[in-house]
């Protein structure tokens, strides 16, 4: 994140969603791979100094979906959708090839360059705020709930007031956290806060 610090900031300018908040989402996605995947992550990913890129079913460094990709796709263009953030943003995902399932998956698993992965992430964060902002309950200042929401996907993502964190449960040295609180505690803590206040 320290090597990617001017691409992150133009994400965040692009789409108005804070660079710390990307962190705070990106933070608890990867220590849930560390942990879980532990001896994996020591054997093939800590000695190339890389981000692991998850699975089959959830790619890059943000564990993004096919179909929360697809549909943040979707929403960018559907004017009638509650996550739909204008005609400003409708080209912000536009394919450049005819194979979309394939250039959409290699956009996000490239381990050379998180533009995507990132990119995605903040339009999906900016679209579930416009969704609750919209319904009267703005949750851009809430960093535990915009995790949970990202983790737990726009079909969870149903505004109403006294919104709680929540999402997986990563276990870390034996003791629980949820991805939400994990976020939130990186969020409001001192680490990289010389990078992204």
């Amino acid at each position: 994140v320290a090597k990617g610090k001017i691409m992150i900031d133009k994400i965040s300018k692009e789409t108005g969603v804070p660079s710390r908040l990307l962190i705070a989402i990106l933070v608890p996605e990867q220590m849930r791979l560390f942990h879980s995947n532990r001896a994996i992550f020591k054997r093939a990913f800590e000695p190339l100094k890389i981000l692991g890129s998850q699975s089959q079913f959830s790619w890059g460094l943000f564990g993004i979906k096919d179909e929360t990709a697809r549909a943040t796709e979707m929403h960018l263009k559907d004017t009638a959708s509650p996550y739909y953030l204008g005609k400003k943003f409708e080209g912000a995902l536009d394919f450049k090839t005819t194979d979309t399932d394939q250039e959409r998956f290699q956009r996000i698993i490239d381990e050379h360059n998180h533009y995507y992965s990132y990119l995605y992430t903040a339009l999906y964060v900016a679209q579930i705020n416009k969704q609750w902002k919209n319904a009267g309950f703005p949750i851009d200042n809430n960093p535990a709930v915009t995790a949970t929401l990202w983790n737990l996907g726009f079909q969870k993502s149903i505004p109403k007031a006294s919104p709680l964190s929540g999402g997986a449960e990563i276990e870390i040295n034996g003791m629980s956290y949820s991805f939400g609180a994990l976020a939130e505690a990186f969020y409001y803590s001192d680490e990289l806060i010389e990078l992204y206040p």
